[in-house]
């Protein structure tokens, strides 16, 4: 058997579907402000891609010529930090001016927000070819769901 819902009951799931919509646009928003924000003097930014499936959140970053030792790798609850220094590489011949000089150097930084429950102990990265890849293995998001706690019961045997 069917209930109807009352004109209150509507309200309260077009309040809960429009709170969860708002929620959405503000996670939306804030990436774009966190992407946005200006780097630092000097910096440039390098490429970044961010790949999900189903086990697992990819973050591949073009890095040529810069050494794993010049980069920083920081996740937090949610966000991943990546920063670091490309640094110039010194002339071997003395050059006397450029003709054309279009590569990066400096440092830079760039935060990827993180809007997946992952397995901080299992992520992973590497360095290879110019490209960091960095491996974020997803976990079941346990939020509002029940866990059973055992309860040990200890009695005093005084008798």
């Amino acid at each position: 058997m069917v209930k109807s819902v009352g004109a209150a009951g509507l309200e309260r799931i077009e309040l809960k579907r429009l709170t969860e919509r708002l929620g959405k646009l503000y996670s939306v928003l804030l990436e774009a402000a966190e992407t946005e924000a200006a780097p630092l003097a000097g910096a440039w930014i390098p490429a970044v891609d961010v790949c999900e499936s189903a086990e697992v959140v990819c973050i591949r970053m073009e890095l040529p010529g810069v050494s794993a030792n010049q980069i920083k790798v920081a996740l937090s609850n949610d966000k991943i930090r990546i920063c670091g220094e490309k640094k110039r590489r010194t002339n071997r011949q003395r050059i006397i001016s450029h003709l054309c000089s279009e590569r990066s150097y400096g440092r830079f930084d760039r935060v990827v927000p993180v809007r997946w429950t992952i397995s901080v102990k299992d992520s992973s990265a590497e360095l290879r070819d110019g490209v960091l890849l960095i491996r974020l293995p997803k976990i079941k998001d346990r939020r509002g769901s029940e866990h059973l706690i055992p309860i040990t019961q200890i009695t005093d045997d005084k008798s």
